[in-house]
């Protein structure tokens, strides 16, 4: 029976703190009272509410609503919640860090909430790469993407980021009274070296021609990484 390699030299990585992180495009700054306002004006140009279907809150009826969960919200530490904040100096969603468990070295990004005009832009995805960048040189082992398996655009999402399929967890929850089952993807520390490459070469400006379009895509750069697909999420 094999008892698992020995992890010479490893010893559990910190919690992160709680402050920003700057990229080339996005800058995640920990949630504080005055990215309220601004924040639920990004999400109500989703006049559906079709962006919360899937989380655990929302849609809020108003400002207020919203900043009494954001209130409770930011002083959490786990999880750790972060607004993005883009290029042109706008708020444009939300997402953290959760389930830290420095003694496995695992970690989850989580609570991903992203407006109208953050979605598929390049801030979206640095946001992405921002958290993966520091779980990975901070020493975590392993970084986890869990959704809700209906969720078919986050399973997509996943895998583009690069996180690797590892099945269903059936009746994993209940979410605003319906059951949930869970879809889990992760990527591990011997990943990173080729998917902090695929990111890099992906943001780079001469990846983008004069309209912004891509010229490679991410999913193509992160494809060859992944060590087991989704089946629900080709395409």
């Amino acid at each position: 029976m094999n008892d698992g390699a020995a992890l010479a030299g490893w010893t559990p990585p910190p919690l992160p703190p709680r402050s920003a992180l700057q990229g080339r495009y996005a800058r995640l700054e920990p949630l504080e009272p005055a990215h309220a306002e601004a924040l639920h004006d990004a999400f109500a140009e989703d006049a559906a509410g079709e962006m919360w279907r899937y989380m655990p809150v929302g849609p809020f009826r108003d400002r207020a609503a919203y900043r009494a969960w954001l209130d409770g919200a930011r002083i959490l530490h786990d999880p750790l919640h972060y607004a993005v904040r883009m290029q042109d100096g706008r708020l444009g969603g939300t997402l953290s860090l959760m389930r830290m468990q420095p003694a496995a070295g695992s970690i989850e990004v989580g609570w991903v909430t992203y407006a109208p005009r953050l979605q598929r832009s390049r801030e979206a995805t640095e946001a992405i790469h921002l958290l993966m960048r520091w779980v990975f040189e901070a020493g975590y082992r392993r970084f986890e993407w869990k959704c809700n398996a209906a969720n078919a655009a986050s399973r997509r999402a996943a895998e583009r980021f690069g996180f690797s399929y590892e099945g269903i967890f059936r009746q994993a929850t209940v979410v605003k009274g319906r059951n949930r089952d869970t879809a889990w993807f992760a990527a591990i520390d011997a990943e990173w070296p080729a998917l902090r490459s695929a990111y890099e070469a992906w943001l780079t400006p001469a990846n983008f021609d004069a309209d912004g379009r891509q010229r490679q895509s991410l999913r193509s750069l992160t494809a060859p990484i992944l060590v087991a697909r989704d089946p629900t999420a080709a395409g």
